[in-house]
């Protein structure tokens, strides 16, 4: 019913507006086409300049409103994302500063040189000074906020620092899958038709490979210490997904068999940004900022960003995925069997003990 009313609520308003134009055509017609014209075209110019106060006064109060409701509000969780934050800074002052100046100017002529009684349009058909001007001047405002950008990006794509924590991050409808190199601090090799779900083979892990011995996967977050180099390896099992860090302000996407990769060093422990943003139920979060399915919404990661110690406890915590695979190689399960043989052979010797002893 309130889907009808708003139909009905949209067509009375189009036949207003419909009425309202065919009785100033007719006006148009009485009075004659020159005087409405010029009539319209004062009714015109103070619109826009009644326009152009509005939006000014509509862009302000948003910007009062809500401003502080975004994440540039928020200083970057990242030492690189300072560099990207000051780009955007940049980048924000230079287009705005041109958005004023020709809207303003826009309305403004729009107001000032209409139509007047001996007034007459100056025409000129070419003017070098001014094409010289508008071409170079955007010309170069662009090229220097490319380069900044650039040298941004390969600054982050560039091979991690040697300290790096490594970190695989791999997107699937509709979550993310996290792996660790082990002990050797290498990641195993993997291959896409080894994935399988029901063998606990969620990215291919090829067996053969020692290196995925001592790997670990985790599903329900990912873990990085504070204060060191994060190197994000990144992979899709099935679509393009997007690997989008907003409060470190950093993004990937993530391709079907081609890996790529970012690094960056977080500046505050989850701990430490719930209590800057006074908010205890904060956490950092990974977004899939590339359209993946019907699903998409739904494809959100945790990050946790612990001090160094306690990543080291966490990460000490985890069991390879290996062993989960191979249950019969997991140390932890066969510690119970052994510890019962011996008991077992302990008993047995206890009994032909006492059996030799009923004999003498």
């Amino acid at each position: 019913m309130s889907g009808f009313f708003v139909l009905a609520t949209i067509l009375l308003i189009y036949l207003v507006i419909f009425q309202i134009a065919k009785a100033s055509e007719y006006v148009g017609v009485l009075k004659g086409e020159e005087v409405m014209r010029k009539q319209s075209n004062r009714i015109n110019g103070f619109l826009l300049i009644s326009f152009l106060v509005l939006g000014l006064v509509g862009v302000w109060y948003t910007n009062h409103l809500y401003a502080g409701k975004t994440l540039f509000a928020h200083e970057s969780a990242s030492v690189e994302g300072e560099n990207f934050d000051s780009m955007f800074m940049w980048t924000l002052v230079i287009t705005g500063v041109v958005f004023f100046i020709t809207q303003i100017l826009l309305f403004w002529f729009a107001f000032r040189y209409q139509e007047k009684e001996g007034q007459k349009a100056v025409h000129f058909a070419h003017s070098n000074k001014l094409e010289l001007i508008w071409t170079a001047v955007p010309a170069i405002a662009m090229t220097v906020l490319v380069v900044i950008g650039l040298r941004n990006w390969f600054h982050v794509t560039k091979e991690a620092p040697a300290d790096s924590v490594v970190v695989e991050i791999t997107g699937k409808q509709f979550n993310w899958i996290y792996r660790y190199p082990g002990k050797d601090k290498v990641l195993g090799k993997t291959y896409f038709k080894n994935i399988s779900d029901k063998n606990n083979n969620p990215l291919g892990q090829i067996w053969e490979d020692k290196a995925n011995n001592d790997d670990i996967i985790e599903s329900s977050e990912m873990h990085i210490p504070v204060g060191i180099p994060c190197k994000l390896v990144i992979n899709s099992r099935d679509v393009v997904h997007d690997v989008g860090l907003n409060h470190f302000r950093m993004k990937m996407d993530a391709v079907p068999g081609i890996p790529t990769s970012l690094w960056f060093t977080p500046k505050f422990t989850t701990k430490q940004m719930r209590e800057k943003m006074n908010d205890p139920e904060f956490n950092y979060e990974i977004s899939c900022d590339q359209m993946c399915g019907p699903g998409h919404f739904s494809m959100r990661g945790v990050i946790v960003v612990d001090e160094p110690t306690e990543y080291k406890i966490w990460l000490a915590t985890r069991k390879p995925n290996y062993w989960t695979a191979f249950p019969e190689k997991d140390p932890t399960k066969q510690a119970p069997a052994t510890a019962d043989t011996t008991a077992k052979k302990t008993a047995d010797v206890k009994v032909v003990t006492e059996n030799k002893t009923a004999k003498k």
